[in-house]
Protein backbone atom coordinates (compact mmCIF):
# COMPACT_ATOMS: atom_id res chain seq x y z
CA UNK A 1 0.00 0.00 0.00
CA UNK A 2 1.30 3.44 -1.15
CA UNK A 3 1.73 5.10 2.40
CA UNK A 4 3.66 8.64 1.28
CA UNK A 5 1.91 11.28 3.06
CA UNK A 6 -0.86 11.69 5.59
CA UNK A 7 -3.02 14.34 6.89
CA UNK A 8 -3.52 14.64 10.31
CA UNK A 9 -5.78 16.87 12.70
CA UNK A 10 -5.55 17.77 16.70
CA UNK A 11 -7.96 18.77 18.27
CA UNK A 12 -7.79 17.68 22.00
CA UNK A 13 -7.81 20.47 24.37
CA UNK A 14 -7.47 24.08 23.36
CA UNK A 15 -4.92 23.84 20.32
CA UNK A 16 -6.94 23.14 16.82
CA UNK A 17 -4.12 22.13 14.33
CA UNK A 18 -3.89 20.63 10.68
CA UNK A 19 -1.06 19.10 8.91
CA UNK A 20 0.37 16.85 6.13
CA UNK A 21 3.95 15.15 6.35
CA UNK A 22 5.27 12.84 4.59
CA UNK A 23 8.31 10.79 5.87
CA UNK A 24 11.23 13.46 5.51
CA UNK A 25 9.27 16.64 5.74
CA UNK A 26 6.24 18.82 6.76
CA UNK A 27 4.59 19.67 3.76
CA UNK A 28 1.24 22.24 4.63
CA UNK A 29 0.47 23.22 8.32
CA UNK A 30 -2.37 25.66 9.38
CA UNK A 31 -3.34 26.31 13.16
CA UNK A 32 -6.26 28.44 14.86
CA UNK A 33 -5.98 28.02 18.71
CA UNK A 34 -8.88 28.56 21.17
CA UNK A 35 -7.50 31.73 23.86
CA UNK A 36 -10.41 32.12 26.81
CA UNK A 37 -10.54 35.36 27.55
CA UNK A 38 -10.12 34.61 31.34
CA UNK A 39 -9.85 31.32 33.32
CA UNK A 40 -9.14 28.10 31.53
CA UNK A 41 -10.61 25.70 28.97
CA UNK A 42 -14.24 25.30 28.56
CA UNK A 43 -14.74 22.28 27.05
CA UNK A 44 -17.69 23.20 25.24
CA UNK A 45 -16.51 26.45 24.58
CA UNK A 46 -13.03 25.09 22.92
CA UNK A 47 -15.50 22.54 20.84
CA UNK A 48 -17.82 25.43 19.53
CA UNK A 49 -14.42 27.65 18.56
CA UNK A 50 -13.17 24.09 16.72
CA UNK A 51 -16.34 23.14 15.26
CA UNK A 52 -16.08 27.33 14.31
CA UNK A 53 -12.39 26.99 12.83
CA UNK A 54 -12.04 23.39 11.98
CA UNK A 55 -13.15 23.87 8.27
CA UNK A 56 -10.89 27.18 7.68
CA UNK A 57 -7.78 25.32 8.96
CA UNK A 58 -8.08 22.48 6.84
CA UNK A 59 -8.57 24.08 3.90
CA UNK A 60 -5.19 26.63 4.56
CA UNK A 61 -4.10 22.54 4.44
CA UNK A 62 -5.39 21.71 1.59
CA UNK A 63 -4.53 24.65 -0.70
CA UNK A 64 -0.94 23.48 -0.50
CA UNK A 65 -2.35 20.97 -3.43
CA UNK A 66 -0.49 17.98 -1.52
CA UNK A 67 -1.90 14.93 -2.27
CA UNK A 68 -2.41 12.28 1.19
CA UNK A 69 -3.13 8.92 1.24
CA UNK A 70 -4.58 8.68 4.63
CA UNK A 71 -6.41 10.75 7.41
CA UNK A 72 -5.66 11.21 11.24
CA UNK A 73 -7.10 12.42 14.13
CA UNK A 74 -6.28 12.82 18.05
CA UNK A 75 -8.78 9.87 19.14
CA UNK A 76 -8.09 10.75 22.40
CA UNK A 77 -6.91 11.49 25.72
CA UNK A 78 -8.38 14.87 25.76
CA UNK A 79 -11.77 16.96 26.45
CA UNK A 80 -14.82 14.97 25.10
CA UNK A 81 -16.54 17.74 22.72
CA UNK A 82 -13.06 18.23 21.56
CA UNK A 83 -12.13 15.00 20.19
CA UNK A 84 -15.92 14.40 18.76
CA UNK A 85 -15.58 18.00 16.78
CA UNK A 86 -12.19 17.11 15.16
CA UNK A 87 -13.21 13.21 14.69
CA UNK A 88 -16.02 14.04 12.34
CA UNK A 89 -14.00 16.19 10.42
CA UNK A 90 -11.73 13.58 9.90
CA UNK A 91 -14.59 11.17 8.88
CA UNK A 92 -16.00 13.75 6.12
CA UNK A 93 -12.51 13.77 4.59
CA UNK A 94 -11.97 9.99 4.74
CA UNK A 95 -15.04 9.35 2.77
CA UNK A 96 -14.53 12.53 0.66
CA UNK A 97 -11.42 11.13 -1.04
CA UNK A 98 -11.97 7.62 -0.09
CA UNK A 99 -8.31 7.34 1.77
CA UNK A 100 -8.04 5.25 4.85
CA UNK A 101 -8.77 6.61 8.40
CA UNK A 102 -6.57 6.48 11.46
CA UNK A 103 -7.40 7.22 15.22
CA UNK A 104 -3.98 8.13 16.45
CA UNK A 105 -3.53 8.35 20.58
CA UNK A 106 -2.36 11.89 21.46
CA UNK A 107 0.57 11.25 23.94
CA UNK A 108 1.90 8.58 21.58
CA UNK A 109 2.22 11.51 19.38
CA UNK A 110 3.89 13.77 21.49
CA UNK A 111 6.42 10.92 21.75
CA UNK A 112 6.98 9.92 17.85
CA UNK A 113 7.41 13.85 16.51
CA UNK A 114 9.86 14.12 19.41
CA UNK A 115 11.79 10.92 18.05
CA UNK A 116 11.39 11.87 14.58
CA UNK A 117 12.44 15.68 15.22
CA UNK A 118 15.47 14.47 17.41
CA UNK A 119 16.55 11.52 16.11
CA UNK A 120 16.38 9.63 19.05
CA UNK A 121 16.08 5.95 19.19
CA UNK A 122 14.49 4.25 22.32
CA UNK A 123 14.46 7.33 25.16
CA UNK A 124 13.03 7.10 28.32
CA UNK A 125 10.38 10.14 27.62
CA UNK A 126 8.93 12.55 30.35
CA UNK A 127 5.55 13.60 28.80
CA UNK A 128 4.30 16.64 30.42
CA UNK A 129 1.42 18.60 29.38
CA UNK A 130 -1.82 20.64 30.86
CA UNK A 131 -3.42 17.10 31.56
CA UNK A 132 -0.69 14.90 31.88
CA UNK A 133 2.54 13.66 33.19
CA UNK A 134 3.96 10.68 33.24
CA UNK A 135 7.70 8.52 32.47
CA UNK A 136 7.66 6.66 29.12
CA UNK A 137 9.66 3.53 27.65
CA UNK A 138 9.25 1.25 25.09
CA UNK A 139 9.24 -2.41 26.22
CA UNK A 140 7.22 -5.31 25.06
CA UNK A 141 5.86 -3.85 22.32
CA UNK A 142 4.57 -0.71 24.00
CA UNK A 143 5.30 2.13 25.28
CA UNK A 144 4.93 1.54 29.02
CA UNK A 145 4.60 3.99 31.87
CA UNK A 146 6.98 3.79 34.69
CA UNK A 147 5.17 6.66 36.76
CA UNK A 148 2.94 9.40 36.05
CA UNK A 149 0.73 12.31 38.20
CA UNK A 150 -1.64 10.73 40.62
CA UNK A 151 -3.98 13.64 40.57
CA UNK A 152 -3.31 16.75 37.99
CA UNK A 153 -0.52 17.11 35.75
CA UNK A 154 2.15 19.80 35.91
CA UNK A 155 0.82 21.87 33.66
CA UNK A 156 -2.58 21.92 34.80
CA UNK A 157 -1.23 23.17 38.26
CA UNK A 158 1.05 25.70 36.51
CA UNK A 159 -2.07 26.90 34.84
CA UNK A 160 -4.50 26.98 37.80
CA UNK A 161 -1.78 28.42 40.00
CA UNK A 162 -1.29 30.98 37.04
CA UNK A 163 -4.94 31.93 37.10
CA UNK A 164 -4.88 32.58 41.00
CA UNK A 165 -2.15 35.15 39.76
CA UNK A 166 -4.35 36.94 37.67
CA UNK A 167 -2.26 35.50 34.74
CA UNK A 168 -4.19 34.56 31.46
CA UNK A 169 -3.83 31.00 29.90
CA UNK A 170 -1.50 29.31 29.35
CA UNK A 171 0.13 30.10 32.59
CA UNK A 172 3.16 27.91 32.52
CA UNK A 173 5.11 30.28 30.33
CA UNK A 174 4.17 33.35 32.40
CA UNK A 175 5.31 31.19 35.61
CA UNK A 176 8.43 30.53 33.97
CA UNK A 177 9.49 34.29 33.26
CA UNK A 178 8.41 35.16 36.71
CA UNK A 179 10.78 32.11 37.87
CA UNK A 180 13.79 33.65 36.51
CA UNK A 181 13.16 36.96 38.79
CA UNK A 182 13.23 34.65 41.77
CA UNK A 183 15.74 34.90 44.28
CA UNK A 184 15.03 32.89 46.99
CA UNK A 185 13.87 29.11 47.86
CA UNK A 186 10.73 29.07 49.81
CA UNK A 187 10.32 25.32 51.09
CA UNK A 188 7.05 23.94 49.22
CA UNK A 189 6.09 20.06 50.03
CA UNK A 190 7.77 17.33 47.33
CA UNK A 191 5.43 14.27 46.70
CA UNK A 192 7.20 11.51 45.37
CA UNK A 193 5.57 8.01 45.71
CA UNK A 194 7.60 5.34 44.26
CA UNK A 195 7.73 6.34 40.78
CA UNK A 196 4.17 8.35 40.59
CA UNK A 197 3.94 12.33 41.75
CA UNK A 198 0.92 14.59 43.20
CA UNK A 199 0.85 18.07 42.26
CA UNK A 200 -2.51 19.41 43.92
CA UNK A 201 -0.67 19.81 47.07
CA UNK A 202 2.26 21.36 45.91
CA UNK A 203 -0.23 23.91 44.04
CA UNK A 204 -2.42 24.83 47.23
CA UNK A 205 0.85 25.29 49.07
CA UNK A 206 2.42 27.51 46.90
CA UNK A 207 -1.36 30.13 47.03
CA UNK A 208 -0.54 29.76 50.90
CA UNK A 209 3.16 31.13 50.28
CA UNK A 210 1.84 33.74 47.68
CA UNK A 211 0.54 35.90 51.24
CA UNK A 212 3.88 36.07 52.48
CA UNK A 213 6.29 36.18 49.99
CA UNK A 214 6.72 37.60 46.48
CA UNK A 215 5.31 35.94 43.31
CA UNK A 216 8.27 35.61 41.87
CA UNK A 217 9.99 33.31 44.77
CA UNK A 218 6.91 31.76 45.17
CA UNK A 219 6.76 30.65 40.76
CA UNK A 220 10.92 29.92 41.34
CA UNK A 221 10.26 27.52 43.69
CA UNK A 222 7.38 26.15 42.56
CA UNK A 223 9.14 25.28 39.27
CA UNK A 224 12.47 23.97 41.08
CA UNK A 225 9.91 21.61 43.31
CA UNK A 226 7.92 20.20 40.83
CA UNK A 227 10.48 19.88 37.99
CA UNK A 228 12.89 18.09 40.79
CA UNK A 229 10.19 15.62 41.12
CA UNK A 230 9.72 14.54 37.59
CA UNK A 231 13.93 14.66 37.20
CA UNK A 232 13.74 12.33 39.96
CA UNK A 233 11.32 9.84 38.60
CA UNK A 234 12.41 9.99 34.57
CA UNK A 235 16.46 8.84 36.50
CA UNK A 236 14.79 6.02 37.94
CA UNK A 237 13.43 4.84 34.98
CA UNK A 238 16.32 5.26 32.88
CA UNK A 239 18.35 3.13 35.80
CA UNK A 240 15.65 0.53 35.83
CA UNK A 241 15.51 0.06 31.98
CA UNK A 242 19.59 0.41 31.21
CA UNK A 243 18.36 3.25 28.49
CA UNK A 244 21.02 6.42 27.90
CA UNK A 245 18.33 8.80 25.99
CA UNK A 246 16.11 10.70 27.61
CA UNK A 247 13.52 12.97 25.75
CA UNK A 248 11.46 15.29 26.98
CA UNK A 249 7.78 16.33 25.40
CA UNK A 250 4.55 18.20 25.81
CA UNK A 251 3.88 21.49 26.58
CA UNK A 252 5.82 22.18 29.32
CA UNK A 253 8.75 20.39 27.84
CA UNK A 254 9.58 23.92 26.56
CA UNK A 255 10.46 25.33 29.76
CA UNK A 256 13.98 26.34 29.77
CA UNK A 257 14.65 25.20 33.30
CA UNK A 258 13.01 22.07 32.88
CA UNK A 259 15.14 20.86 30.15
CA UNK A 260 18.50 22.07 31.77
CA UNK A 261 17.22 20.10 35.06
CA UNK A 262 17.22 17.25 32.46
CA UNK A 263 19.99 17.63 30.78
CA UNK A 264 22.06 17.89 34.14
CA UNK A 265 20.65 14.60 35.14
CA UNK A 266 21.99 13.01 31.75
CA UNK A 267 25.34 14.50 31.56
CA UNK A 268 25.75 12.89 35.29
CA UNK A 269 24.89 9.99 33.88
CA UNK A 270 26.49 10.04 31.01
CA UNK A 271 23.19 9.77 28.86
CA UNK A 272 22.21 11.60 25.64
CA UNK A 273 19.22 14.44 26.45
CA UNK A 274 16.44 15.07 23.64
CA UNK A 275 14.16 17.92 23.06
CA UNK A 276 12.60 18.39 19.64
CA UNK A 277 12.15 22.45 18.26
CA UNK A 278 10.10 24.22 20.15
CA UNK A 279 6.95 24.32 17.82
CA UNK A 280 6.59 20.64 18.33
CA UNK A 281 5.96 20.60 22.16
CA UNK A 282 2.77 21.68 21.90
CA UNK A 283 -0.08 20.08 20.49
CA UNK A 284 0.17 19.72 16.54
CA UNK A 285 -1.34 18.42 13.37
CA UNK A 286 2.12 17.80 12.77
CA UNK A 287 2.96 15.03 15.48
CA UNK A 288 -0.69 13.63 14.68
CA UNK A 289 0.19 13.26 10.94
CA UNK A 290 3.54 12.11 11.35
CA UNK A 291 2.33 9.36 14.20
CA UNK A 292 -0.77 8.93 11.53
CA UNK A 293 1.74 7.98 8.63
CA UNK A 294 4.05 5.37 10.59
CA UNK A 295 0.56 3.86 11.71
CA UNK A 296 -1.11 3.59 7.99
CA UNK A 297 2.27 2.01 6.76
CA UNK A 298 1.85 -0.91 9.57
CA UNK A 299 -2.14 -1.19 8.37
CA UNK A 300 -3.38 0.60 11.58
CA UNK A 301 -6.59 1.69 10.50
CA UNK A 302 -9.84 2.23 11.42
CA UNK A 303 -13.09 2.21 9.91
CA UNK A 304 -15.80 4.88 10.89
CA UNK A 305 -18.26 2.58 12.34
CA UNK A 306 -15.02 1.90 14.84
CA UNK A 307 -13.63 5.85 15.41
CA UNK A 308 -15.58 6.97 18.62
CA UNK A 309 -12.96 8.96 20.27
CA UNK A 310 -11.80 7.73 24.07
CA UNK A 311 -11.16 10.46 26.43
CA UNK A 312 -9.26 7.88 28.85
CA UNK A 313 -6.96 6.44 25.79
CA UNK A 314 -3.78 5.43 27.49
CA UNK A 315 -0.44 5.22 25.77
CA UNK A 316 0.23 1.90 27.06
CA UNK A 317 -3.26 0.29 25.13
CA UNK A 318 -1.11 1.27 21.91
CA UNK A 319 0.62 -1.67 20.31
CA UNK A 320 4.01 0.13 18.68
CA UNK A 321 4.93 -2.35 15.79
CA UNK A 322 7.27 0.40 14.20
CA UNK A 323 10.04 -0.26 17.02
Amino acid sequence: MRCERVLGIEGTAWSLSAAIVGWDKVHAEASNPYIPEKGGIHPMAAAQHHSTYVGEVIRNVLDSGVDFDGVAFSQGPGLGPCLRTVATAARALSLAYDVPLIGVNHCVAHIEVGRWQTGCRDPVTLYVSGANSQVLAFRAGKYRIFGETLDIGVGNALDKFGRFLGLQHPGGPKIEALAREGKNYIPLPYVVKGMDLSFSGLMSAAKEASALHSREDVCFSLQENAFAMLVEVTERAMAHTGKDECLIAGGVGANSRLQSMLGEMCKARGARFYAPPRKYFGDNGSMIAYTGLLQLKHGMTISVEDSAVNTCFRPDDVEIPWL
